[in-house]
């Protein structure tokens, strides 16, 4: 009897395969922490969102934060997204920003490698095709909204698999997942794409006298049911003609960086590469797929290569339909079925959950406690060399008054220091802001013709905070004899 119960206790101390996997995404994104949020401007702004929710109880549905646009409605589509980062925030400042994007970004790619061994993977196959989409996602791994469709679509790509598959499922999770992922990230139309995918097949199958009415039946409700509950937003139809909106302005699209195409001379987009690469080989090969199978590799590839932010998706999309390829061939060696087998039959008796609830948090002690877990051994902050830290912190001695103009990548960590008391020009929100303000964002800041009449007649602006190495800088001071009240290494601030 006691042994029975010391080998029960050890079924719960020792890590399985996915436990170890979890924990090395984990810990690697945490490693990772700064670059979390220094490589992207948005951050700032979601946490001064998010807070204000959480104080006031209200989502806002009208500007706020900038004096440009001061009143003017706005589409809070991501309000769910701030208030958990805020949330974090809160707990532990950066670092609980950094522990969220861990989990988040570890639970998913987990999720892909339970995915790949529900499809009859390899253990090994699985680990090393999960780890593989974990590396080609790394290029937008940031602390951002998009990390939760990364999460939702996984689930929703998966459970989509199950129906058609008919395995276990439960119908209502779609509804739900929908209405949490429409109130959290403006991507949520990447499930309906998704969903038309295997609709598109069903339908194929039913021209040809194949097609299941169960299947039918299901999709038909989880189309009907997840698109209805979009509409339970702060601002109803408006998120659609928002989100869509935004995708069809080429203008705004071609001028955000995320949005543009990869860049294949850039390590970081390689595994994509390679990808792609060992898909064309796969079919050459004579390999066969399903016809959903066909689309959303054809449709997630030629999305991915359009704009670089789709690629984590495509990753969490086509995983499993890579490792089915590499499965087929893993099959022929009887060394690698051995091995799968022994590792199957220990792995029946565990239940290692403990080992990923445990490393969440030791990593939350570690951060609450000041442990310096990242690279560079800075901590998780705001780097003073791509953000005005120091510029900031001189204005909160210095408080300046009237109307900012601000770097466009700055807006979101100028509301995170200084709102309410600073409103900003403009900020990373560019489908609030539009085309007209970005262009004369644009038009300013490369003191293009006509800049001069926009900018102290228009808007009237009195100081400006900006890269200290920038046109605008250069000819305010020569041409204009603006003060400069603050210069560094970063940033500048002028007044007239």
């Amino acid at each position: 009897m006691q042994n029975n119960k010391t080998s029960s206790l050890f079924a719960y101390f020792l890590p399985r395969f996915q436990d170890i996997f979890f924990i090395s995404i984990l810990l690697a994104v945490a490693f990772y922490g700064p670059e979390l949020f220094n490589l992207d401007g948005d951050l700032g702004r979601h946490i001064t969102i998010g807070k204000y929710i959480i104080t006031n109880k209200i989502i806002p549905t009208h500007d706020l934060f900038s004096y440009t646009m001061k009143g003017e409605e706005l589409v809070p589509h991501e309000w769910l997204a701030q208030v958990l980062f805020s949330g974090a925030h809160s707990s532990m400042g950066l670092s609980g920003v950094v522990l969220l994007t861990s989990v988040l970004i570890a639970l998913t790619f987990t999720l892909t490698y339970r995915e790949l061994i529900t499809r009859n993977a390899f253990r090994l196959i699985a680990l090393f095709a999960s780890l593989w989409a974990a590396m080609t996602s790394s290029l937008h791994t940031l602390a951002r909204p998009h990390i939760f469709t990364m999460l939702f679509l996984a689930i929703w790509s998966y459970q989509l698999e199950h129906v058609v598959e008919k395995k276990f499922f439960r119908i209502w999770i779609f509804p739900l997942l929908m209405l949490i992922w429409a109130n959290t990230h403006g991507a949520f139309i990447a499930g309906f794409v998704v969903l038309g995918a295997y609709i598109t097949e069903w339908l194929w199958d039913l021209f040809h006298g194949q097609g299941d009415k169960e299947t039918g039946k299901s999709l038909f409700i989880i189309s009907a049911t997840s698109f209805a509950v979009t509409f339970i937003n702060p601002s109803g139809y408006k998120l659609w003609t928002t989100s869509v909106g935004y995708i069809g302005n080429t203008y705004l699209v071609d001028h955000t960086i995320e949005y543009m195409s990869p860049n294949f001379h850039l390590a970081g987009t390689w595994p994509f590469l390679l990808t792609l690469a060992f898909f064309l080989f796969s079919l050459g090969q004579g390999a066969k797929l399903k016809l959903r199978e066909s689309i959303l590799i054809a449709g997630w590839t030629i999305m991915a290569l359009y704009s670089a932010r789709n690629i984590p998706l495509f990753a969490i999309v086509t995983t499993p339909m890579l490792g089915r390829l590499i499965q087929a061939s893993a099959e022929k060696s009887s060394f690698l079925a051995r091995q799968d087998r022994n590792i199957s039959t220990i792995e029946s008796q565990l239940r290692g959950i403990l080992f990923p609830v445990i490393s969440v948090l030791l990593l939350a002690f570690a951060f609450a406690h000041g442990v310096k877990l990242d690279t560079g051994k800075v901590g998780n902050q705001y780097d003073p060399a791509v953000f005005p830290v120091n510029a900031v912190n001189w204005l909160e001695e210095n408080p300046q008054k009237g109307n900012v103009f601000n770097s466009f990548t700055w807006g979101g960590y100028l509301l995170y220091r200084e709102w309410p008391d600073q409103l900003v020009f403009i900020d990373g929100q560019t489908d609030f802001y539009g085309e007209k303000l970005t262009k004369e964002y644009e038009q300013i800041i490369s003191t293009s013709n006509g800049w001069d009449d926009i900018f102290f007649n228009k808007y009237i602006i009195t100081w400006v905070i900006i890269p200290s190495n920038s046109q605008l800088g250069q000819t305010l001071k020569v041409d204009y004899d603006w003060r400069i009240l603050y210069e560094d290494n970063t940033a500048v601030i002028l007044r007239r």
